[in-house]
């Protein structure tokens, strides 16, 4: 008796006719060709296999495969497709199975609308010969498609499947960016961080503890099928290596960077990094999220390799204070109550002596720098038009709808989570899971809403005080500009580096080269 096993597949290549006089390709199709012609044969059908959206070179294939461990149990004794194309466009598979495989487990494949037929050994050749017209087929294919993306990468026009997290699709052109402004403000605030001087892994954690979700949870959040073939938990949280990419990445001054990695080939799923040299690089293609002199500050911290300290900040000048002597860096030393920092050529060359320590108190330098920004501040910057430009960026901030979209969101995942918990009971009152599948789901769900519920307090507190930030500009500027406390974002911005000289008998030389 032949029992027949009928296998269907649609890739996008089907989906875009070049003529509307093609016969169609659908699935539905395909099915109701092939019972068709299995009853006109009476031919018992087994089963139906179908693939949807997959490549004929794809040995991933899920219903595929299942055909291949069916065929190889035995179960039936025919495979029935449109054409040898549906079943596979590769040579090699064509070879291992049509010519080998199916002959020792007692398989006959049959492709309709080509006539291949293995039960034929008049046709092998034919078979073969289809076999590399449909490789020819994929690899000019592939070749056709990378030339227009190659030219899209030139235009500026972005190519990959999601938009970068800050940014989201335009709508009206899905090559180009718009701002996502809830991400987009985790964006600044990342930059803004590390300029104060937290190190990356401190990023995370305050971001963690302040329930903001990472990247990939917050597309799957945001409703697109998203999937990171790196996620390691279900939670959402940051890691340090996330932050490092946000960091480095230009997308976000506004430039375009794409093909820094490429398949083997088109016959591989199998991804290589590409060489700097080789990376589509266009200036300005949509609206930066961070200034160009921000970006370069990070970039410089961050070729520095400057470490933090015990408490996820670095020390305000690191890798902004030389030896003036020998160049080196000054590095920071404690001993007992007070810091210092001396000359790193002094502290590797030990006995050697090629320079001299240059030992300075870090809170020695820490109030002289203090006073020469004070200095500069009072002497140059006109308070008036400072307000006046505060008042102006005011009118025009968009912070205030950020934090209601991100509250909006953030209430319909709570009901969101609550309903699923309600579902789940009702599930288990059915018996559909029992009391430890039950106990195990809500204690998740619950413990994301009590998440969702913490970050709903922090963003209600910083709207609150965004309000308060709209009056007494003129009191707030001056209290800046008399500054009790140096921070890491000032010193970014004003120093480009401090020469530290030898202390002698008239005293210990500091030299500020400003950026200004």
């Amino acid at each position: 008796m032949n029992i027949a096993a009928i296998y269907c597949r649609l890739s996008d290549e089907d989906r875009n006719k070049s003529s509307k006089t093609e016969d169609s390709e659908s699935i539905q199709n395909q099915k109701k060709l092939l019972l068709e012609f299995a009853r006109e044969n009476k031919w018992e059908v087994y089963r139906i296999y179908c693939d949807d959206d997959y490549s004929g070179l794809d040995s991933e294939r899920p219903e595929f495969n299942q055909l291949i461990s069916d065929a190889k149990a035995g179960k039936f004794n025919i495979i029935l497709c449109k054409s040898q194309s549906r079943f596979t466009r590769d040579m090699e598979m064509v070879e291992k199975y049509l010519h080998n495989k199916f002959v020792e487990w007692g398989i006959r494949f049959v492709g309709l609308t080509d006539n291949a037929d293995t039960l034929e050994k008049g046709n092998k050749k034919s078979r073969q010969i289809n076999g590399l017209v449909n490789e020819w087929y994929c690899e000019d294919i592939s070749e056709n498609i990378k030339a227009v993306f190659e030219v899209k990468r030139k235009r500026g026009e972005f190519i990959g499947s999601f938009a970068p997290y800050g940014y989201k699709k335009d709508p009206q052109n899905k090559n180009k960016f718009l701002l996502d402004l809830e991400a987009a403000q985790i964006v600044k605030m990342i930059f803004s961080w590390y300029l104060e001087g937290y190190g990356v892994q401190h990023i995370a954690f305050m971001l963690n503890q302040k329930g903001i979700p990472n990247p990939t949870k917050y597309k799957e959040l945001s409703g697109l099928k998203y999937k990171n073939t790196f996620k390691t938990d279900e939670y959402g949280l940051w890691n340090k290596t996330t932050i490092r990419r946000i960091l480095r990445n230009e997308i976000y001054i506004g430039h375009m960077i794409q093909g820094k990695r490429k398949k083997v080939s088109y016959k591989s799923k199998k991804i290589i990094a590409n060489s700097s040299d080789k990376w589509v690089k266009v200036e300005n293609t949509h609206q930066p999220i961070v200034d160009n002199d921000t970006f370069l500050a990070v970039q410089r911290r961050i070729n520095g390799k400057v470490k933090s300290t015990g408490n996820g900040k670095t020390h305000l000048f690191a890798s902004k204070v030389k030896c003036k002597d020998c160049g080196s860096t000054m590095l920071k030393v404690t001993t007992g109550k007070y810091s210092y920092l001396r000359c790193k050529l002094y502290s590797v060359s030990a006995g050697n002596q090629m320079c001299t320590s240059h030992l300075i108190r870090l809170d020695e330098l820490t109030d002289l720098i203090k006073d020469k920004i004070k200095e500069y501040f009072n002497r140059y910057i006109d308070v008036h038009r400072v307000v006046e430009r505060l008042e102006k960026e005011q009118q025009t901030s968009q912070s205030h709808s950020i934090h209601n979209n991100e509250l909006e969101k953030i209430k319909n995942n709570i009901l969101e989570k609550k309903r699923i918990i309600k579902s789940l009971y009702v599930d288990k009152i059915k018996g559909i899971i029992d009391e430890g599948q039950f106990i195990e789901f809500n204690k998740d769900f619950s413990e994301e809403i009590g998440r969702l519920l913490e970050r709903q307090k922090i963003v209600k507190k910083e709207m609150e005080s965004h309000k308060n930030d709209k009056d007494n500009y003129e009191e707030r500027v001056k209290n800046y500009l008399n500054f009790d406390k140096l921070e890491q974002n000032v010193v970014n911005s004003m120093i480009d580096h401090i020469e530290i000289g030898e202390k002698t008998s008239k005293g210990q030389k500091v030299k500020i080269y400003w950026k200004f």
